[in-house]
């Protein structure tokens, strides 16, 4: 009986170690990791009148993000493509013949083998190419972090996603003209300036595309 209470907690004692090897990575619920932008927004006066200017909203105009607070949706659409190919070619000939046939005083059969030839040849050839392509579309909802004098809005949004053992983080910030803002309060992310836009993967699926740091360290050390 005692051998197997001891079977028994060997067995949780295995599996409480797993779990602690591999423990499952969380959704950040409270505050967002990403950094937030300066808040630049004018003072709030209290001076009685019906008509407040940080607070105004148009009776009719759709609703879109204008204020602190106010959320947008921002169609993430970026393609970005490059190419490069360079050639280079030289080719170099050079010949040289002499001979001499006479000398006073000396007999011409000395000069039977008096000839001298010389021949050069170089040649050059190269050629590269670069080829850089990016495509990264989606959708995201960011929230107004800050107005600036001129009215352009900062915005910067997070979304994570967990599922099992993998959490997929989408961080986007950038600086909004609201002009360039569509109605149904949605913007694509090339009308915005000083686009950051970071996606990222924590969990067993993102560990598993690293190299080791075993692996990194013949990588650094090794002169090839």
């Amino acid at each position: 009986m005692r051998i197997q209470h001891l079977a028994v907690l060997g067995a949780v004692l295995n599996l409480v170690g797993c779990s602690t090897l591999n423990p499952a990575p969380k959704v950040d619920i409270a505050e967002p990791t990403y950094a937030r932008a300066p808040v630049v927004v004018e003072p709030v006066v209290n001076n009685g009148a019906i008509f407040q200017a940080n607070q105004y909203r148009p009776l009719f105009e759709d609703h879109r993000a204008r204020l602190v607070g106010d959320t947008i949706t921002v169609q993430i659409v970026e393609k970005v493509s490059a190419s490069q190919k360079s050639t280079s070619s030289i080719d170099k000939t050079g010949k040289l013949s002499a001979s001499v046939s006479a000398l006073p005083g000396v007999s011409p059969k000395a000069f039977a083998r008096a000839t001298a030839t010389a021949s050069s040849d170089n040649s050059f050839e190269g050629k590269g190419s670069t080829e850089n392509t990016n495509d990264f579309s989606g959708t995201i909802t960011a929230t107004v972090t800050g107005v600036l004098p001129n009215g352009h809005l900062l915005i910067a949004g997070e979304k994570q996603i967990g599922v099992n053992h993998n959490v997929d983080v989408l961080r986007f910030s950038g600086q909004v003209d609201p002009r360039a803002i569509q109605p149904g309060n949605s913007v694509q992310s090339a009308q915005i300036a000083n686009v950051r836009i970071e996606h990222r993967g924590r969990g067993a699926q993102a560990e598993a595309q690293g190299i080791g740091w075993l692996g990194r360290f013949f990588l650094n050390v090794l002169p090839i």
